[in-house]
């Protein structure tokens, strides 16, 4: 361990794509360490006699190696890199001693101060890595760390890089698609989180989080979506035009939608259209309401013995219309759950398409209204009867309406 009279270790960046590293052992700690360097690209051998399901399955995948043995001095010829994930401190050192004979650099998880290299704490951040040395204190890397990761997500200004005696180099306008999730600002993820710091234009939807919209930049354009004048292909083609406009211009754009991009969220379309101008498109995937607002009001899409299926359709068009692309009387058939977005203006025509068609008139349903938001209303109904439930409490959009018995199964353990 380093201290006043120890050398401090010298940082490094290593890059391992192609180059063998070896890692002994197979369980926790093994788990922990192999997926930072199979991102970085290394050919992976690991010796352990077991392996965790998690690492079973980077076998099975055929992302690396594997020698279902104990470990063996000849493992690290041709090794760069030698991680002992192993409790077993005579069988770590062998390790290290045959690493050190081979000048390899060793990382010891039993004994810091044994081995020849540290892992750091890190945190990524887009193209940035940050990596935290505690003077070999891990929990001291780790608070350090986690403070630096909470800068760089909720305050970092966008990553671009800076030329000293130049103006900034412009990396090219890019589009990201941004899944928000269903209302709960938290519930965006990580990466979408990420991206939206880095953003120079924001184009919001009428369901997005505000809270996320509030911790934008000042210097952010954002461009509000639902206030697009014309009908809805009209204001569509407007949005899909200033995403191409605004990245062709060397802007960092994020099309910001509520619940995930492409459920009923017209994703594919903007895609499309950046696609055909050439402008590069991340998709982001977001935490859909079609699952998550059943689940934070209690109702489980799927639960065992009850629903071995969910069916998830748009509600926007009534039955009758010859718009819908939507079989009402197959559906009304399923014994699964059926969760229907979008269909508050058309749920009597809708409930009482699926009765015509045989669903039980006292199937239970259920509508939540604002799900994951501090608005949440959650009303426990039947087919029969939830139009007239809904409209006798005054619920309104954005809602979701879940048919089966589903509807049951947690009660009476039931979030409020």
């Amino acid at each position: 361990m380093t201290g006043p009279t120890s050398p401090s270790p010298y940082p490094l960046g290593l890059r391992l794509d192609g180059r063998r590293v070896v890692v002994v052992g197979g369980g926790a700690v093994a788990t922990r360490r192999v997926p930072a360097l199979l991102d970085a690209g290394a050919d992976v051998l690991l010796v352990s006699p077991e392996l965790t399901p998690a690492l079973r399955a980077h076998v099975d995948a055929g992302r690396l190696h594997w020698e279902p043995r104990r470990f063996a001095p000849g493992d690290l010829d041709g090794a760069w890199l030698v991680q002992v994930a192993v409790d077993d401190r005579a069988a770590a050192a062998a390790v290290s001693a045959a690493a050190a004979e081979r000048r390899i650099f060793c990382v010891r998880a039993d004994d810091r101060s044994a081995a020849s290299a540290w892992t750091p704490a890190v945190t990524r951040h887009g193209p940035v890595t940050v990596a935290v040395l505690g003077g070999g204190d891990p929990r001291r890397a780790m608070a350090v760390r986690d403070a630096v990761r909470e800068l760089l997500v909720r305050k970092g200004p966008p990553l671009t890089p800076q030329v000293e005696e130049g103006p900034p180099v412009n990396t090219g306008g890019r589009v990201a698609l941004v899944g928000a999730g269903p209302g709960d600002p938290e519930l965006i993820t990580v990466k979408g989180w990420r991206l939206l710091t880095e953003a120079e234009v924001v184009v919001a939807d009428r369901l997005v989080p505000g809270l996320l919209l509030d911790e934008l930049r000042p210097d952010v354009e954002l461009v509000d979506a639902s206030k697009i004048p014309y009908g809805p292909s009209r204001a569509q083609e407007e949005i899909n035009r200033i995403l191409v406009d605004r990245a062709r211009a060397g802007k960092v754009v994020v099309r910001l939608k509520g619940g995930d991009p492409y459920v009923f969220g017209r994703g594919g379309e903007e895609l499309l259209a950046c696609a055909e101008a050439g402008v590069p498109v991340t998709v982001v995937p977001g935490v859909t309401s079609a699952v998550a607002v059943p689940e934070v009001a209690g109702v489980p899409v799927t639960h065992r013995g009850v629903a071995h299926e969910f069916t998830v359709v748009s509600g926007h068009l009534a039955p009758d219309s010859p718009a819908s692309l939507v079989r009402w009387e197959a559906l009304a058939g399923l014994r699964g759950t059926l969760v229907i977005l979008m269909g508050l203006k058309n749920l009597a025509a809708i409930a009482a398409t699926l009765i015509a068609h045989g669903k039980p008139a006292d199937t239970p349903a259920a509508v939540i209204q604002e799900g994951t938001t501090a608005g949440q209303r959650t009303l426990r109904s039947t087919l029969a009867t939830v139009a007239a439930d809904v409209e006798a409490a005054a619920l309104r959009p954005p809602a979701i309406v879940v048919v089966g018995d589903v509807v049951h199964a947690l009660t009476p353990h039931t979030p409020a």
